[in-house]
Order: structure tokens, then sequence, then C-alpha cells
């Protein structure tokens, strides 16, 4: 029993830890929201409330950030109006909190620990949430339960799981089950991250124009901008605060321009679209705001230049795809693989411009203003055409063109390329080869050093660079160059065709060479020397002296 006692309390340890860091987190955020508000309420010439409705109004924006939708109840109809436009700014402060606290105490445990760690995570912020959600609901702007219940939870759930996933090295996840086969699962998996990259990358290219056209637009616009901050507020804290609230709306300005640049555009009101193909309404009915200020309202030459965003981030998709497809290592995928994987990134960049147009649009109140923001299924589909359409032919090029770059087929010099002597080895002796790795025997690495310097001292050697070279393989991962005189190399070829001894060993070819007719047994010995010891001007690679010839004898000259 002691041992799964001891698995026990150690869950349960990483069970609490967890629900500490999700609390800190949570707290975090609630803090850094109730400090800029209440900086704000501090510095306004007319507060309308006390500290404790400036506190209220924090608690909201903190659920408001989580997508939760909020309910105005002081309107000038006595009607509540829901507000559901989540500024994306705020989105990423409670992400990126909880994603660093998950990563920071999930730590090194595994399996049952680190799912201990991710719930307690998850169960300590939505803890806190649901307090914040009590204490929002007596204050002016009150929290849908609904929206609390499933929002909270679910976005603390996904910011976890990134975070306890990073914190163990982003293993790799496995596939679903209609996705995972037998055989093709390795396939398969390099066709999904391969796609999976490419859609980021056009994703970002996407949302990168848009915020581009964004800051076009504002510097055009310019007179009616900086004309509508004195229309919404006459003291500097409220112009303060509208700009803060401006900056937290930019990553949704920049979707609402992505969706304006693939052709759907965007809702801003019952009948009133803003897209290249549709008549504009005129701008007096907009109210003032920043923002608004810049929206374009007429169709222009300079309106049809927003076609190059999408252009563009098909162009990303294509060339991702076409990078992976005709890496430097291994083969390069076939043009049905690289397709396959050109219209899945398709098929996936829609789904993230589809998902972050439903985080970046909402409502703003009721009847005209009920959806505010560009439509998901029109934008997402836009993307997924126009990129689709662009990403397939570009993908292909880049595969030919860059499989093209970085190499060449076997055999493309002819006569210049180097002479391949393939020499096999016993299957038992390359096992062994194996077992003791490639620097482990004798001849290894410091050896085809020696042998690499050797070849090139006889090249600098006159008559050198006019041999041929060749590739002696002894055995798995070994690869030693020999150099052999073209003399000797003519010698084997009139003892017998090269064909019969392709699976012969070095030794057998040399003794075959020197017991060929042609070649005398009395050779010359060397001055000094004895017994069968070969004369010293015969070897190919010994340095010359100062008054020897550069040629080497050939061997049937040698008597």
């Amino acid at each position: 029993m002691s041992p799964s006692l001891g698995r026990t309390r150690r869950r349960s340890s990483e069970l609490v830890t967890g629900m500490l860091g999700g609390i800190l987190a949570a707290g975090l955020g609630l803090g850094a929201f109730a400090a800029l508000v209440m900086v704000l309420w501090i510095s306004s010439p007319y507060p309308d409330s006390g500290p404790g409705g400036a506190l209220h109004v924090a608690a909201a924006l903190w659920l408001l950030s989580h997508g939760v939708e909020l309910i105005r109840t002081d309107t000038l109809s006595g009607d509540p109006a829901p507000v559901g436009l989540v500024p994306l700014l705020l989105l990423a402060l409670p992400l990126v909190l909880l994603h660093r606290s998950a990563r920071d105490h999930a730590g090194d445990g595994v399996g049952a620990a680190a799912r201990a760690t991710w719930a307690g995570l998850v169960a300590g912020y939505t803890a806190v949430g649901g307090v914040v959600t009590l204490y929002a609901s007596g204050g002016a702007l009150r929290p849908s339960w609904w929206w609390a219940v499933v929002c909270v939870p679910a976005l603390a759930a996904l910011a976890a799981g990134t975070g306890v996933w990073a914190a163990h090295g982003r293993p790799l996840l496995p596939l679903p089950a209609p996705l995972g086969g037998a055989l093709e699962t390795e396939g398969r998996r390099q066709v999904l991250a391969a796609a999976g990259r490419a859609a980021g990358a056009g994703a970002l290219a996407l949302v990168g124009g848009g915020a581009l056209l964004v800051a076009v637009s504002l510097v055009g616009h310019g007179d009616a901008v900086r004309a509508s901050f004195p229309q919404l507020t006459e003291g500097w804290s409220g112009r303060f605060a509208v700009l803060m609230l401006c900056a937290a709306l930019l990553p949704n300005a920049a979707v609402w321009a992505a969706a304006y640049a693939l052709g759907p555009g965007f809702v801003l009101g019952a009948g009133y679209v803003v897209a290249p193909l549709s008549a504009t309404a005129p701008t007096a009915l907009l109210p003032p705001f920043p923002l608004l200020a810049a929206v374009p309202t007429g169709g222009t030459a300079l309106t049809w230049a927003v076609g190059v965003v999408p252009l563009a981030a098909g162009a990303t998709v294509g060339w991702f795809t076409g990078a992976r497809a005709a890496a430097e290592r291994g083969a390069p995928w076939s043009v049905r693989r690289t397709a396959a994987a050109a219209l899945v990134a398709a098929a996936l960049c829609a789904v993230a411009v589809a998902l972050l147009t439903v985080l970046a649009s909402g409502p703003l109140g009721v009847a005209a203003l009920s959806h505010v923001g560009p439509l998901w299924w029109q934008t997402g589909g836009a993307a997924g055409a126009w990129v689709a359409t662009v990403a397939l032919p570009v993908a292909l090029s880049s595969r030919g063109w860059r499989a093209r770059a970085h190499g060449k087929p076997s055999g493309v010099d002819g006569d210049a390329g180097p002479v391949m002597t393939t020499v096999r080895r016993p299957a038992a002796e390359g096992r062994v080869a194996e077992r003791t790795g490639r620097t482990g025997r004798r001849g290894g690495l410091f050896r085809r050093k020696e042998v690499r310097a050797e070849a090139a001292r006889s090249m600098r050697r006159p008559g050198g660079a006019e041999r041929k070279r060749g590739v002696v393989d002894a055995g798995p991962g070994s690869a030693v160059p020999a150099v052999f005189p073209r003399e000797l190399e003519a010698a084997l070829d009139a003892a017998a065709p090269r064909e019969r001894f392709a699976d012969l060993p070095l030794a057998a070819l040399v003794s075959t060479a020197e017991a060929h007719p042609d070649r005398a047994s009395d050779r010359p010995l060397h001055e000094g020397g004895a017994g069968d010891r070969t004369e010293v001007s015969d070897h190919p690679d010994r340095p010359l002296g100062p008054g020897e010839p550069t040629t080497a004898k050939a061997p049937d000259q040698a008597s």
C-alpha cells in the first residue's frame, strides 16, 4: 500500500500546487484591471460613481476579456443591451498569465502528475472567476452567468493545457483516430505539421496585412481621427481612456481590415456593410470614434489594391509548404503530397481566420447593433478560397525550384566525376562495425583525417591533379578515400573485367594486381634495402625529392 499511498500524496500535492498557481494567475490579471480602472477614475474630473463602482467596472472588464457577455442596464430606452465585443488585446492578458503559471508549476511531472497540475490550475482559476462573476453582478455592467460558466473554464483549460505542454518540451501529440494509420501515421504527421506551420504563417500574413491597412487608413483620415477625440470627451484623462480603448481594439480592427481585403467586409449595423464590392453609407451615420473615422468611404482604385493582402497570404502558405516539401534531408515530396499539404494548409488557415473573426466581433446592443464586425462563415470561406487558389501553384513551383537548387542527380558530370569503387564486407563484420560506432574502431575518424591530408598533399605534387580518385566503403558509416594511379587501374582492368571484383575486399584487388603476369618479379630494390620491399619511387603517395622526375613509372615498365 505504501507505493500507491505515495502516488496519491504526490497527486494531491500537484493538485494543490496547480490550484495555487491558477488563483495567482487570476489574481494578477484582476489586479491589473483594477489598477488601470482606479487610475482612470482618480484622474477623471467628473467621476459619476465611487470606488465601489470603479471596482465593479474592473471586475466586469476582467470577465469581458475572457469572452463573457455583459449586460448594460443604464440605457436610454431602459431595456438591457448586451455588450459582447471583446477587445483582443485584453484577451491576451489572461491567456499569457495562465500559460506562464501552468508552465512554471508543471515542473517535471508526467502522466497523472501533469494531469493533476492541469486540473488544479483550471479549478483554481475557475473558482476565482465564479467569485468575480458574483461580485460584478451588482454593478452597472452585469455579466451573463451562462457565458461566465462556459467561457472562463474553457479559456482556463486551453491556456493551462498549452502551458503544461510547453513545460514538457512540446511533445508530439497523437493524431485523431481517423488520421492515424499503422503505416502512414508518420507521413500524415509530417503533412499535418507542415500544413499547420504554413497555415499559421498565412493567418499571420493576413492579420499583419490588415494591420497595415488600418495604419494607412488612420494616416489618410488623420483630420477626422483627431476631430473625434474632442467630440467624445473634453478632459485629458477621458481622451487618454479613449486612446487606451482604441489601442485595445487595434487587433480587432486588423481582423476587420483583413475581412475587408478578403472581400466579405464587415458589418457596422443593420444594412451597413463595409466591403470593396458594396455601396457604403455616409460616414455621418457613424458615431464619433477614432477607429470608425478611418472606415473607407468609397470604391476607388486604391480600394482594389487591398487584394494584395490575400495574395501575399496565399503566397506565404505556398512558400512554406514548398520549402518543407523540398527539404534538404531526404527525397522531395511527390507532387500529390505537396498539393495535399497546400490544400490542408488552406483549410487550416480558413479555420484560424474564422476563429479570429468570431473573437473579434460581437454585439454592442440590440436590433441594428446585434452584430458588429465580420461574419465568420463568410470571412473563413473567402480566406480558404484565396489561399487555396494562390498557395497550390506557389507550393508546386517552390518545391520544383528548391529540389533543383539543393542537389543534382548522380552522374551529371560524366567522366569528370569521381570513380566510385565499392568494397563490401561480410554482414557479420558490418554488424560489429555498427555496434562499435564510427570512431570507436581502428581507422576511424583520425584515420580518415590522415588519409584526407595525404590526398591533399598528393594533389599539390606535380601530376597529382591528373589522378583519378575513388571511395572505398569499408562498412556502414565509413568512407575512406583511396588514391590509385592510372597504371594500377589499367593493370586491374587488363587482368579481368572490373565487374568481377565488385564484391571483393581491397586486399584481394591488390593481390590480383601484384600477381599480374605483366609485372616483373625481379623489380629493382631500394638502395640499402633487402627482401621483397618494392621500390619507393613506385609508391604514388610518397613525397618527391628535389631531383626526381614528376611522372610515376608504369607497372609494366618497372623491369
